[in-house]
């Protein structure tokens, strides 16, 4: 059962049917009367209805922001659809052809890219050039640009890798901590000299690293830090069987079968091994920084940046939500979305964002603020400076989520010791430029 929620006598609670079109007609903004950008929003129409979709409601979209908005803008009345993630996720794909959707949601960068394609998010560059200093922001509040120059949303938040490491496990090994000018070799050496049989039964107890088997955590990071990518630099070409890629693949496994610093993921399965102390290092993303506040408030951890590749270059893998516009709404709905999205971009509710600690902020002045605050982690700049300086998405174009799928089984095959990673790469070029193909 959902669950209403009273916002104030002007927001109205409703759960719409959520619906987009596969109709590529989009309104473009009329130019500010001064014909200049401006960082305050555009006027909205004296009384307009604004349908908002809030996957997994106010536990992934701070109350506040809402309430502000409403506060700021009590001419927009707010029709709120709120249900949990897999529902209203759901529920939108299977009502796009009914053209009922709200006039603003948001979901993943991927699967807004695919929306952007089927002519369903309208394309907000217009509405960027009229009215934002884009200056004021970190470059990932154009993460769902496609390589045409669209931009088919505007970060809900962004959720950056960072490496996160147990200080008294370092400092009961005499292992100095990590720092932000680390290599992923520098990483490995000292994972190797963590890991540890504590109690002489032949079995380690203590790995120096735990290495994921999911996307932005796992494969990812490995591939691109010897200059490798699952597609090309137009995201129509799959990559796998570039020897570059192989490499990355190859380096991934071997921290489990050849350098032994890793659990296998048959291990992990029932166990969170850095919560547990078992680990000394993993990949972070930042939103994990709340489960690990919550379920471990004595643990003494912190994070670095990301290592600098093999290739002496760095790169942040970042998770992105993205909100957009339902290029179908009524224009007067568009412009009253498009006000909405300023004021989530306004300093206001970007610290809103910030104080939820699920995800970063993109304002710049917000994020530097974030760094000054006192919870854990303490080197909080290792996500913020890490992601303005190497932050990338995941190799994600339209049919991301039917590519990564295919991928997937063999990936694990690979990290499982069961396949060769040049044979898995093989496979895994295969069926992802099949996809690929079937999505042109």
């Amino acid at each position: 059962m959902k669950k209403f929620n009273l916002i104030s006598a002007s927001v109205l609670i409703v759960f719409a049917t959520a619906a987009c079109s596969s109709d590529k007609t989009t309104n473009t903004p009329a130019a500010s009367p001064s014909g200049a950008a401006s960082s305050a929003p555009s006027a909205a129409p004296k009384e307009v209805t604004l349908k908002i979709g809030l996957p997994g409601s106010y536990d992934i979209t701070s109350k506040k922001i809402i309430e502000g908005f409403q506060a700021k803008y009590p001419n927009i009345k707010l029709q709120i659809e709120e249900a949990p993630w897999a529902d209203f996720t759901t529920k939108i794909v299977t009502n796009i052809a009914g053209n009922n959707a709200p006039d603003i949601w948001f979901q993943e960068n991927a699967v807004i890219l695919g929306y952007g394609a089927r002519g369903v998010a309208e394309n907000l560059e217009p509405y960027i050039k009229r009215d934002l200093k884009t200056a004021d922001y970190i470059d990932s509040l154009l993460s769902a640009k496609t390589p045409d120059g669209k931009v088919y949303g505007i970060p809900h938040g962004v959720n950056p890798n960072a490496l996160v490491y147990n200080k008294k496990i370092f400092q009961e090994n005499n292992v100095p901590f990590p720092t932000d000018d680390w290599t992923y070799q520098d990483m490995i050496d000292a994972a190797k000299k963590l890991t540890k049989d504590t109690d002489g039964d032949g079995k380690t107890d203590v790995y120096g690293f735990q290495t994921a088997s999911s996307i932005a955590q796992g494969w990812i990071p490995w591939i691109k830090s010897v200059g490798g990518s699952a597609l090309d630099a137009g995201l129509t070409k799959a990559t796998f069987t570039d020897p570059k890629t192989i490499e990355g693949l190859t380096r991934w496994a071997d921290t489990i079968h050849k350098d032994k610093i890793s659990p296998t993921r048959e291990m992990q399965t029932n166990q969170n091994y850095f919560q547990s102390e078992k680990t000394a290092m993993t990949f972070l993303q930042y939103s994990g920084q709340v489960s690990l506040n919550k379920n471990k408030p004595n643990l003494d951890w912190d994070v670095v940046k990301v290592p600098i590749g093999f290739n002496g270059k760095r790169f942040v893998p970042m998770v992105v939500n993205q909100w957009l516009i339902y290029s179908k709404a009524k224009p007067e709905a568009k412009e009253a979305a498009w006000t909405f999205l300023q004021y989530y971009l306004s300093d206001e509710a970007q610290t809103f964002l910030s104080e939820s600690g699920a995800s970063l902020p993109v304002k710049k002045s917000v994020l530097e603020a974030l760094e000054k605050s006192t919870s854990k982690p303490a080197n909080k700049k290792a996500f913020t400076k890490g992601v303005e300086e190497a932050g990338g998405t995941l190799d994600e174009n339209p049919s991301w989520n039917q590519w990564r799928a295919a991928a997937t089984p063999i990936l694990n095959d690979i990290l499982d010791g069961k396949k060769a990673p040049a044979d898995g790469a093989k496979e895994i070029q295969q069926k992802v430029q099949s996809v690929l193909d079937e999505n042109k």
